[in-house]
């Protein structure tokens, strides 16, 4: 079977890399298409993944998007109509199913965040709707997606891929030696259709924590970089290239995020994390918080963030998220193969 993911943002290459050399493992031929959005494209070179890049990234004005989303569907069934295409599968890529639709072949979309507008349109074409367990559908989603159409998962979506490597993750944790805090911070996902916080809020926070802790901030865009490389940021880490997750993980003493995988990702690996998303904040990311696997804090300071780090030296993991995501997994490549 022919199968085509198109990975149309950062979290996609984590999310689907096992699956897809699984696949491949087992004689399925893998498409990969992809858009030049945020470490899109440096994290599919840094997993030697093939693909070609298809479209451009429209920005964050509405009006931008609704101009580029049929010239992107064009221009992906145009690059596809020759591939011999089988089966479609995206996660929350709202240009799959349509173009699926248009090639005449099934395809299976997944997402996780009731906000995206995109959805509309993907839950109409999409053959398979793959959603969590708690995700509630308000009442415009219902009317876009059959429950025929619905299948649902445990836990959530990180929980998918993190489940191979969390085990290891966690000893690695507990076997370290350095007493050194390296607090990771993740901005805000500026460019988002449904994210409508502030920009740049984390700046007096990295200003009074650079002093103080090892700060690596691991920047979306080259925007993101630009900013700070500003003077006033000089005792901070800025990496250019995309950190392997399990690295951040092993390293880190505390995760401060502002938008919602990495943040997630870094919870269910057992990290002391804090969400500062500034938007109304999705199921799965409330769902983490009750369950005391994330902190959430809108207006977080230097010393909430020192408290905070006193608090942690005593916690323990949570892995029911990690157990789930394995289930999780076996339903998604069953609802592909």
């Amino acid at each position: 079977m022919r199968i085509w993911f198109d990975l149309s943002n950062s979290p996609h290459i984590n999310m689907f890399y096992d699956l897809i050399k699984e696949l491949e493992a087992e004689g399925h031929e893998i498409e990969i298409t992809a858009r030049p959005l945020a470490n899109t494209i440096a994290l599919l070179n840094q997993k030697c993944l093939k693909f070609t890049i298809i479209g451009q990234h429209y920005g964050k004005n509405i009006f931008k998007k609704i101009f580029g989303y049929p010239i992107r569907v064009i221009q992906l069934v145009k690059y596809l109509k020759t591939k011999n295409i089988h089966f479609a599968v995206s996660q929350s890529s709202f240009h799959s199913p349509i173009v699926a639709k248009i090639l005449g072949v099934p395809s299976l979309y997944t997402n996780d965040n009731e906000h995206a507008l995109g959805n509309l349109p993907s839950f109409l074409f999409a053959t398979k709707v793959l959603l969590p367990e708690k995700l509630e559908l308000n009442w415009i989603n219902r009317l876009f997606c059959s429950n025929n159409k619905i299948l649902r998962y445990p836990g959530i979506k990180e929980g998918i891929y993190l489940w191979r490597n969390a085990e290891k993750v966690h000893k690695a944790r507990d076997s370290k030696t350095s007493n050194e805090i390296h607090i990771y911070i993740r901005p805000e996902p500026q460019t988002a259709q449904y994210y409508n916080g502030d920009q740049n809020f984390l700046d007096d926070l990295i200003i009074d924590l650079q002093s103080k802790f090892k700060i690596i901030i691991l920047a979306r865009n080259e925007s993101q970089i630009t900013h700070y490389s500003q003077p006033i940021f000089l005792f901070i880490d800025l990496p250019i290239n995309p950190i392997p997750l399990e690295d951040i993980a092993f390293n880190c003493t505390l995760f401060i995020g502002a938008g919602g995988s990495m943040t997630r990702e870094m919870a269910l690996l057992g990290v002391p994390t804090i969400s500062v998303y500034q938007d109304d904040l999705l199921e799965v990311d409330q769902l983490l918080i009750e369950e005391g696997l994330m902190w959430h804090e809108l207006k977080l300071t230097a010393i909430k963030v020192e408290q905070y780090l006193h608090r942690i030296s005593n916690s323990t993991s949570n892995t029911s998220f990690i157990n789930k995501g394995r289930q999780a997994y076996q339903i998604l490549k069953k609802s592909i193969v």
